[in-house]
């Protein structure tokens, strides 16, 4: 086999090395373990190396695993100061005061009701039908998001998605799979045979470095991936179900969205599923029976969006 065959079989091996160690460490040991004996059949590792690959994959996977709660409040705050100089602060601190109480609310009725700095919710001054959720629970809507709502129960189902979001770490993974792939391509470019004989991670700490900016790629250009917007949309769905909110809400407000999401705009339209498509995914979870909705919500609402 040529030098390059070899190298083109390597970086195929740590790019599936470094899926299953995005998708959890019981499919990143089965993997490491492939990479492992793919490397001794080849005639690149030897006993020793191959165990000691295992050996540096796992770890690698379990820092990854390991970012605690205070480090994704701190990556979490500099995702947030990034958009915010992107993206200024819509000055109605009535509103703001409104949203965080709401928010707040739903909050309470997730799996992770509290985080390591709590959550906070914004309003962007911004014609961007859009929303962000920092990890750590700094959520931010525009103004644009604001308008597609026309009720409370509307914004509940907002505020819930991107809640579902934080719960489930979405940001987090996103700088795992993107780290550890540029990790394991720089190491297999220096060469798998010196990697291989130690368990040193610097490798690991200069892809980090990266971090931020992962993040802010996968919020504001590319996305979540689809799976992950669905299974946001299937939590909100729960958490609008026991906070007493209309859970059909969120699928009308989906459905004000694709009236006004413009194809190819830099908004939900660019980084999520179509409306139309998620609203079919989540039409069996919802409830026969539509929630009234109370006078005095409508009104609390109307009042704290006027003028928005």
């Amino acid at each position: 086999m040529s030098d390059q065959a070899r190298r083109a079989v390597l970086v195929w091996g740590w790019r599936s090395l470094a899926i299953g160690l995005g998708g959890g460490m019981l499919g990143g040991c089965k993997t490491l373990e492939i990479g492992a004996n793919l490397g001794q059949s080849l005639g690149l590792l030897d006993a020793q190396q191959a165990q000691s690959l295992v050996r540096t994959g796992t770890a690698v996977g379990r820092a990854m695993e390991q970012i605690d709660p205070e480090q994704e409040y701190y990556i979490g705050r500099s995702v947030g100061a990034t958009l915010l100089s992107q993206y200024p602060v819509y000055q109605n601190p009535a509103l703001h005061s409104y949203l965080n109480l709401l928010g707040s609310y739903v909050s309470l009725a997730s799996q992770t009701p509290q985080t390591f700095g709590g959550y906070r919710f914004l309003v962007l001054d911004s014609e961007e039908i859009n929303a962000f959720a920092a990890p750590g629970g700094l959520i931010m809507v525009t103004r644009g998001m604001l308008r597609c709502c026309t009720s409370e129960d509307e914004l509940a189902a907002v505020l819930a998605h991107e809640v579902s979001h934080i719960q489930q770490r979405h940001a987090v993974q996103a700088i795992s799979q993107a780290r550890i792939v540029a990790a394991m391509q720089a190491i297999t470019v220096e060469g798998i045979r010196h990697y291989a004989r130690g368990t040193d991670l610097t490798m690991l700490v200069e892809a980090l470095e990266g971090s931020i900016g992962d993040i802010m790629n996968t919020m504001v250009q590319r996305g979540y991936a689809r799976t992950q917007e669905q299974e946001a949309d299937r939590i909100a769905v729960g958490i609008l179900q026991r906070t007493g909110y209309d859970d059909q809400a969120l699928p009308t407000m989906l459905e004000q969205m694709q009236q006004r999401l413009q194809p190819g705009g830099l908004d939900f339209a660019r980084t999520h599923p179509a409306p139309s498509q998620r609203i079919e995914g989540i039409q069996p979870l919802l409830a026969s029976v539509r929630t009234a909705i109370p006078k005095s919500r409508t009104q609390r609402f109307q009042q704290a969006l006027r003028g928005v």
